[in-house]
């Protein structure tokens, strides 16, 4: 179970407003983001207003846009939204899993007073989804009076993998193999991520770069149930630090060397 708190992103957008009125104006303006990205503050201060006094722009020259549209340019939601990311390991994906949430937000009670309420939340996490799919709770984030209770967002971020790499659907995993192997040929044991072990066999002479594909043996297709994408093996060639006279002649003869 994970502990989460809402912070009122709303009291964060008014501290940058307090804090940083102009620098929130020139975000707001492409053509003067621009200038400040290539000149800094000095370019801003040389150019005249735009539309100084009339025009569409107002009476400053600012473009004068929503706050809640400028927030959710430059940090990824709305005010009156939150979002938060939730962490999954490779397993969990593969495999899927159920995640319990605790939240702490802010309610506004039948007398209009606000409060803080915890809840546990369930998130059904199904095999096969990808880094940036979105769980969305509506009316679950904090609650203000008068106003609409905003909705609490959870976005899946994978945690890295020590063994396996993902790409998409597939899966990618790096095997050594040695040299003897690497010509005569083996039998690679992979284990998967839901405990099972493959033996795959190589019957090619295996090269530095050389790859072979397991197909659907890669991640589960979120959106084409029973469906997988493929396994791609990877391999890397030990080859030995020391030989002896006669290992290296016999490696001359059985190559024709």
């Amino acid at each position: 179970q994970d502990n989460f708190c809402i912070f009122p992103s709303y009291l964060f957008l008014n501290v940058l407003c307090l804090l940083f009125p102009s620098f929130l104006q020139v975000l707001s303006d492409p053509q003067k983001r621009a200038i400040y990205d290539q000149y800094g503050e000095e370019g801003l201060n040389e150019i005249p207003p735009s539309g100084f006094g009339n025009g569409p722009n107002g009476a400053n020259g600012f473009n004068s846009r929503n706050a809640e549209d400028i927030f959710a340019e430059f940090f990824g939601s709305s005010p009156f939204g939150f979002e938060s990311k939730l962490s999954c390991t490779l397993e969990e994906l593969y495999s899927g899993s159920t995640r319990k949430m605790k939240i702490s937000r802010t309610v506004v009670d039948s007398h209009g007073r606000q409060a803080q309420e915890t809840e546990i939340l369930t998130i059904d996490v199904k095999p096969g989804w990808k880094k940036g799919t979105k769980i969305t709770f509506p009316d679950k984030g904090n609650e203000q009076p008068n106003q609409q209770p905003a909705d609490l967002i959870f976005m899946i971020d994978e945690k890295p993998h020590n063994v396996y790499k993902r790409d998409g659907n597939d899966l990618m995993i790096h095997h050594r193999v040695t040299m003897a192997e690497a010509l005569g040929g083996t039998t690679a044991s992979i284990d998967t991520l839901d405990g099972r072990t493959l033996s795959v066999p190589v019957t090619d002479i295996v090269s530095p770069g050389y790859e072979l594909v397991v197909a659907r043996e890669g991640m589960p297709i979120a959106k084409e149930p029973g469906n997988r994408g493929d396994l791609i093996i990877k391999f890397e060639v030990k080859f030995p630090t020391k030989l002896t006279m006669e290992q290296r002649a016999g490696l001359k003869c059985f190559l024709g060397g």
